[in-house]
């Protein structure tokens, strides 16, 4: 019996839906972080649950604002919010998202030109890694 196709070629067809997939789904994060206000709501949450008006004087951001991009995270569900009474708060649904962007800074080192972009790149993960809780491991 011959074959058009080898075993390999057989199974990178059977994966290539799910690799489709994949791709788009990661293309949505991607999609959805690609406003700097996210990408800085997103590190701030990484500290740990905040109100909006926390997030609006942390991040120097109009408190509506503040909101507006929230609605966004929670819709596509990359945070979640828990009331108090009048306060909402707000938590990432998975915390390691943050870490995932600090590590993703790697690939602006050969971006950025000159001294001026490394050392705001430098003094972004000293603000953010930090703040950043330790992994939890069972």
């Amino acid at each position: 019996m011959r074959y058009l196709f080898g075993p390999s070629d057989w199974i990178s067809r059977c994966l290539m839906p799910s690799r489709t997939f994949v791709a788009k789904e990661l293309s949505e994060v991607f999609k959805l972080l690609s406003h700097p206000d996210r990408i800085r709501l997103v590190e701030e949450l990484g500290a740990g649950e905040c109100d909006v008006n926390t997030l609006h004087e942390r991040l120097d951001l109009p408190a509506p604002r503040v909101s507006q991009h929230l609605a966004v995270l929670r819709a596509y569900r990359i945070v979640e919010e828990r009331r108090d009474g009048r306060h909402h708060y707000y938590h990432l649904t998975q915390p390691e998202l943050a870490r995932w962007i600090i590590d993703g800074m790697c690939f602006l080192d050969a971006r950025l030109p000159g001294t001026e972009g490394r050392d705001a790149l430098d003094a972004a993960r000293r603000l953010w890694a930090p703040a950043l809780k330790a992994p939890q491991t069972n």
